[in-house]
């Protein structure tokens, strides 16, 4: 598979590494990323990771305002001037930097989360009530698109 799905929870060593699942090293390796890609996302206590895809996704974003634009900027520093690219060791670890842990709030134990093109690395708590939080606005969201297909085709709401 060449997406990160699931989670995974783990501790970080006496030195500050933690290993990066091994089914997520493999779509980083398909990826042909060497090492590991990371920055502080602009809205939540956690970081986005990933190689190539990701790094072609920020270049599409960028790419859709103006050279020299202030947007063009602003995005450019927020999602370059603030990532780090860090080196996996023989073993499947990184050593997260103090300050892409200080964003992220991560002490002890860090949760990977797939999605698909990137994972997020969040402390394990906060993560928790994030998942929490978006499992029911899709609920939400399920309901409304529920009701808006009954709406438009009755008989499709029932097949």
């Amino acid at each position: 598979m060449d997406r990160f799905v699931s989670n995974f929870t783990l501790r970080l060593d006496a030195k500050g590494r933690v290993s990066i699942p091994a089914a997520y090293r493999g779509v980083l390796t398909r990826d042909g990323f060497d090492g590991l890609y990371v920055y502080p996302t602009l809205d939540r206590p956690a970081l986005d990771a990933g190689g190539n895809a990701l790094l072609a996704e920020i270049e599409q974003l960028i790419g859709r305002f103006a050279p020299f634009s202030d947007e063009r900027e602003d995005f450019s520093a927020a999602l370059y001037g603030t990532s780090e690219t860090l080196k996996i060791d023989g073993e499947g670890r990184v050593i997260l930097s103090e300050p892409l842990k200080a964003h992220a709030e991560i002490a002890e134990t860090v949760a990977f989360v797939g999605l698909g093109h990137k994972f997020q690395i969040w402390e394990p708590e906060r993560f928790r009530a994030q998942l929490a939080e978006a499992t029911g606005k899709v609920r939400a969201l399920k309901k409304q698109l529920g009701s808006r297909v009954a709406a438009e085709d009755p008989r499709g709401a029932r097949e």
